[in-house]
């Protein structure tokens, strides 16, 4: 590990297919809806961040890795999630070095 890994956050793509690998996990966008339909992460959830305590009771038990567009709002929902009990949160960063497939819509 270098000096600058100590500043870079997550990989995205890395953590996308670590949760996708496990049936225990979901995916959830806390960008606005608006970004949301402009494009997304095939198969993730969008709960804005101003709605996490609704997915801190939908996904109780499971592991949630949220991202958002840079990692900022990500890493609040994560902090807002374990605040309401959820023990397996986690941000992956931000959409921004996601390097898959974007679905619109």
């Amino acid at each position: 590990m270098g000096l600058f890994d100590l500043f870079s956050g997550p990989d995205i793509n890395a953590k996308v297919a670590e949760a996708k690998a496990d049936a225990d996990a979901v995916i959830i966008d806390v960008r606005s809806r608006d970004e949301y339909q402009a494009g997304h992460i095939e198969g993730v959830v969008c709960v804005p961040l101003d709605e996490i305590s609704k997915a801190a009771r939908v996904y109780r038990g499971k592991h949630i890795y949220a991202y958002c567009a840079s990692g900022a709002r990500s890493r609040m929902a994560v902090s807002q999630l374990k605040s309401l009990g959820v023990e397996q949160a986690e941000s992956i960063g931000g959409i921004g070095a996601w390097r898959g497939a974007i679905v619109r819509g």
